[in-house]
């Protein structure tokens, strides 16, 4: 049982009877999971009735067969407005508008609850006690379902027969959700045996309500459900707010349970790197939303270097859950989507992205020209009006599509998917890149010197806001890790637990820094990035592969060597201008760091204060 509910047996036996009884008698899914483990589907009974006596709905649906599940969700939904079928040049393609007010991850109404204290969450989370989140969510969850179906979507992170995986369950009033994690998870009955082998699922519960602002919560609750985790939503229906399996179940719950048992939930893309001579190499990287990780997971290699037989392949463009196989970090995708953001995205920044969303494919808050098709800036501008992203039609001021608006595919789309990808043991990784928007100080690349090294650059990430989350764009914000938003306990234990991680590994990965968006006195971007972001993986994976004759030592790091980019056609000057390390500039950025890095008291590592003052102590040596 969840406890989120006082249900007796008697009444528990009537919700599962009234409302769903025959539902499962008929249902693959619930079969399949009976058959595998009894003791799994009674609890998975149990928790939706529970839920159900909660939130009162008209009907129960259990997702088992995904494809009867969509014809007959976006249908409706088409048949409803809802959802707008869009030019048949993206076939199976629609266009869905959120509330407006509705656009963005909320993180001022994100909580970890716990029934401890707010030092369980540290100072970077919102916290409340669980017995007060549980009793003011409850009261604007009660009956919130009268007159809605409740849709139940079982699920499956990872891939199938991973020891790695985790199961989870989601209930929801939209129909929106549902087709898009149709898209977006392992679900129904594919799933069952699987969640029915791993003997436990984090359970989430999700209701729109009324779309009230002043009263949205996304709770998580890591210790309850019998210590699998719970996770409530109320008065969202944006992505990052609904879509529980992803940020709420991969990231926050994940994260604490990944504490306990020693791996580590990370918000980073993966890709395989194939050199011409077969060998591959992974790297990994955690950039902020908005900040460039999809295009860089994404990564289309220049065509001089393809010529040459290089080649890139996707494990993740979000997420990755890292564990200690044989003395090094491998790591799988949780998930099976794709939820990235559209503006920017066209065939010269990131082809492989359009063409995984040419077809079968959600969009979110985008604008449409005369002819239905999508358009957001940065696609050529077509002829015609405009139907911009609230619906109506374009008067030359404002955006046409939301800075945020959104694509969601499967990511079997994606035309060079890893052969690794659903490889229950996951691939190695054997690089870490930490990078976001910075036009100053940042440079191109360069390399710590030991694995505590890597993690203090990624406890100093200072990034540019974005329009991802509800903040004003452009401002500076401590973003370790890219995590700070999606951390369910205390950031000082979180930095520990790296190194704690790291100590364990006779085969570390190498850490990185990069920044693709420094700007020169004029104010443009000096990097031209997207494909040409190969040229900065080729010095990375020497740098992995040992061959450090192209490496310049620095205080903060190693940097290329200027001349080292000539080979591909970039001139000593402009590269140096880039790899510029600015000595004075960097201790200006230790001081800053400083206040943000002693919010965490004693829970902030001495091995990092060591790092931090060896860091210090460098740059005041230089500038001597």
């Amino acid at each position: 049982m969840l406890g989120i509910y006082d249900i007796s047996e008697a009444e528990k036996e009537f919700v599962i009877s009234r409302k769903f009884g025959e539902e499962l008698t008929e249902n693959v899914f619930y079969q399949k999971l009976e058959e595998t483990n009894k003791e799994v589907a009674e609890r998975f009974k149990e928790s939706v009735a529970e839920a159900a006596r909660l939130l009162e709905p008209s009907e129960i649906f259990v997702v088992s067969d995904i494809e009867a599940t969509k014809e007959r969700l976006v249908s409706a939904l088409v048949r409803e407005g809802i959802l707008i079928p869009i030019n048949p040049e993206y076939p199976n393609s629609y266009l869905y508008r959120s509330d407006p007010n509705d656009v963005a991850r909320s993180e001022k109404d994100t909580y970890i609850c716990t029934s401890g204290s707010k030092d369980d969450v540290g100072p970077t989370n919102n916290w409340i006690h669980t017995d007060e989140a549980m009793s003011k969510l409850f009261q604007l969850l009660h009956a919130s379902l009268k007159g809605k179906t409740m849709y139940v979507i079982p699920y499956w992170l990872g891939p199938k027969g991973s020891k790695y995986g985790q199961a989870g369950i989601q209930v929801t009033d939209s129909r929106y959700v549902v087709v898009s994690l149709l898209l977006m998870v392992r679900c129904g009955e594919d799933a069952a045996e699987d969640i029915a082998k791993s003997g436990s699922f984090v359970f989430g519960i999700h209701s729109t309500k009324n779309l009230d602002p002043k009263n949205k919560y996304i709770c998580h609750f890591p210790d309850e459900n019998e210590g699998n985790g719970l996770i409530i939503s109320v008065n969202s229906n944006y992505g990052g707010n609904a879509l529980l399996s992803k940020k709420c179940h991969a990231l926050r719950i994940a994260s604490n349970r990944a504490r306990k048992e020693g791996w580590l939930a990370e918000h980073m893309m993966m890709i395989g790197v194939r050199s011409p001579d077969g060998k591959e190499v992974f790297i990994s990287a955690a950039f902020p939303s908005a900040s460039g990780k999809t295009n860089l997971s994404m990564l289309d290699p220049p065509e001089k270097l393809k010529q040459q037989g290089w080649k890139t392949s996707l494990i993740s463009d979000d997420i990755i859950w890292l564990f200690n196989h044989d003395g090094m970090f491998n790591a799988i995708n949780p998930e099976a989507g794709m939820f990235g953001v559209a503006p920017h995205t066209n065939y010269e920044t990131n082809p492989n992205a359009m063409k995984t969303i040419s077809h079968d494919t959600i969009f979110t808050n985008v604008a449409i020209d005369s002819e239905m098709r999508p358009y957001w800036d940065g696609l050529p501008k077509p002829k015609g009006e405009l139907i911009d992203w609230t619906g109506k039609k374009y008067n030359g001021t404002g955006f046409t599509a939301h800075p945020n608006s959104r694509f969601t595919s499967s990511i079997r789309q994606y035309p060079y998917l890893s052969e690794r990808y659903d490889d229950p043991a996951g691939a190695p990784v054997s690089a870490f890149l930490y990078g976001g928007r910075r036009a100053k100080l940042v440079p191109l690349v360069y390399e710590t010197f030991s694995w505590e090294h890597g993690v203090l650059l990624g406890a100093m990430q200072r990034v540019e806001t974005t329009s991802a989350a509800e903040f004003k764009a452009g401002i500076l914000r401590n973003d370790p890790m890219a995590n700070r938003p999606f951390l369910s306990y205390n950031m000082g234990d979180y930095f520990q637990h790296h190194i704690d991680m790291g100590a364990k590994l006779s085969k570390k990965p190498k850490v990185f820094s990069v920044n693709w968006f420094r700007k020169d006195v004029n104010g443009n971007f000096i990097w031209p990035g997207y494909s040409n972001n190969m040229y900065v993986v080729r010095w990375i994976l020497d740098e992995v592969a040992g061959k450090t004759t192209d490496r310049v030592k620095t205080p903060i790091g190693y940097i290329p060597k200027p001349e080292y980019f000539e080979q591909f056609g970039f001139d000593s000057a402009t590269m140096k201008s880039i790899l510029d390390v600015d000595s004075k500039g960097y201790l200006e950025e230790l001081e800053a760091l400083k206040p943000f890095f002693e919010m965490f008291e004693e829970r902030f590592p001495e091995k990092l204060w060591k790092e931090y003052y060896d860091l210090k102590s460098r740059l005041e040596d230089d500038i001597k």
